[in-house]
């Protein structure tokens, strides 16, 4: 650690003297001059952080290492996902014989770590490699990330994203794709979360089958009149006259007919159960804001729904639907001597936690498992008040020191063991409006 403290005292001065330069000496062609040093030197701080990010392994106690290198970092566990991800690619491997490899990207290594790449331009040769097919012989593959390791010094990312596509164009000129290729990109992904209206944005790749069945479900159901929200009572019959007053858009059918075939599979004994409930919507919200039709209730994936829509989902079999006392966010008192907590038991947790408790666990409801603050081997008891959530990664946890305790206000806190670089505390991502004030945390 001796050669770390010494960098540490010298980055400490260099950010001084930056901070005390009079920038108003400098020259407006001066100014471009050293914002391009000073983006160069940024490049090589990122480069040795990646370096030292490949080196990270899992310390015992820990969660996983995307997880603790979020916490510790204060960034989201997608970005240090990401940053893991992109380090493994630029550092040098090893063989399971042992022998040295060389990076995975190595002439855009060796760009990289001289600090005169961006992670846009990593970007751009990641996706290059992404969307090349499999049939490309390997030798084409080191030509063309050499190549384009080159461009990318002297090119903007956009201009080296034109380059890639030309290149893609050339080794693939039949532009040939075999069903490996086209399984690799499927997927569904929300991106992000809920908007302030309450919508959410999802980026769906279909493989050929799905998109031919989908095709087939929305002939029948996204025909103008059918499953419309609109009408006193939706239907699958529309007469001529429901479908001429429809005036929903193409893609607004096609939602509602999307709707209305996952709303119909829901609750289906044939589903069988997740962690001891139907595969079903579980709801928490107060009973005075059902009695005003105000409001939000909040599912136990960590969706935000209108009490409206609540109120209209209760026409349909197979909801659950928990309800608070909105003054003092008092749940029903359920109790068990039980080992295993009853389904209304997890109903409740579902409502009050919202997902797994520990801080910074951003894990819906649907994710975790039950956990006793008290353990059930210790004679800790099945009781709604000394229960909480927990996903499966974080449950480990327990099993290597840490702890878990109930607060007077019914919050978990969780208490890492003292020899690791995190802090006890309570997680609020799963309660928005207690940063807002509101400590009772009711929905």
């Amino acid at each position: 650690m001796s050669s770390i403290e010494v960098m540490r005292e010298a980055l400490g001065r260099y950010l001084e003297s930056l901070a005390a330069i009079d920038l108003d000496e400098l020259s407006p062609a001066d100014r471009f001059v050293v914002l391009d040093e000073w983006e160069t030197a940024r490049r090589h701080q990122i480069a040795a952080s990646y370096a030292l990010i490949a080196r990270l392994e899992q310390v015992e106690g820990c969660p996983p290492v995307p997880i603790t290198l979020g916490d510790v970092l204060r960034i989201s566990p997608r970005e240090a996902k990401r940053r893991i991800g992109d380090a493994e690619q630029l550092a040098p491997r090893r063989a399971l014989t042992g022998e040295p490899l060389p990076p995975q990207l190595p002439e855009t290594s060796k760009a990289w770590n001289t600090g005169q790449l961006d992670a846009e331009h990593l970007r751009v040769i990641q996706k290059f490699f992404r969307d090349l097919p499999d049939h490309v012989a390997p030798a084409e593959l080191e030509k063309a990330e050499r190549t384009l390791a080159e461009h990318a010094v002297k090119l903007r990312p956009d201009q080296l994203e034109k380059i890639a596509h030309q290149l893609c164009l050339y080794l693939n000129p039949d532009g040939r794709f075999s069903d490996e290729d086209r399984a690799r990109k499927r997927g569904f992904v929300w991106c992000g979360g809920q908007q302030v209206d309450g919508m959410s944005v999802g980026r769906l790749i279909a493989d050929p089958e799905l998109r031919s069945e989908l095709d087939a479900w929305f002939a029948k159901f996204a025909a103008p009149g059918m499953c419309n929200p609109a009408d006193q009572s939706p239907t699958t019959t529309p007469t001529d006259e429901i479908a001429d007053r429809d005036l929903r858009s193409h893609g607004q059918r096609q939602h509602d007919a999307l709707k209305a075939l996952v709303r119909g599979q829901l609750g289906d004994p044939k589903l069988g159960q997740h962690n001891g409930l139907p595969v079903t919507v579980i709801v928490s919200a107060t009973l005075q804001d059902i009695q005003n039709k105000t409001g939000h209730a909040v599912t136990a994936s960590g969706t935000l729904l209108p009490i409206p829509d609540v109120i209209r989902m209760a026409t349909h079999a197979y909801h659950y639907l928990a309800l608070f006392d909105g003054v003092d966010g008092q749940p029903l008192w359920l109790g068990r001597t039980k080992r295993i907590a009853s389904p209304d038991q997890r109903i409740m947790l579902h409502s009050k936690e919202r997902g797994c408790t520990r801080p910074g666990c951003d894990k819906p409801g649907y994710l975790t498992e039950v956990h006793h603050v008290d353990e059930w081997a210790d004679g800790g008891l099945t009781n709604i008040n000394k229960l909480t959530l927990a996903c499966r990664p974080d449950h480990r946890l327990l099993e290597q020191g840490w702890k878990t305790r109930k607060l007077a206000n019914g919050d978990t806190e969780w208490i890492p063991p003292p020899q690791l670089p995190l802090v006890a505390g309570t997680n609020d991502f799963h309660h928005p409006e207690r940063l807002l004030g509101n400590k009772d945390g009711v929905a």
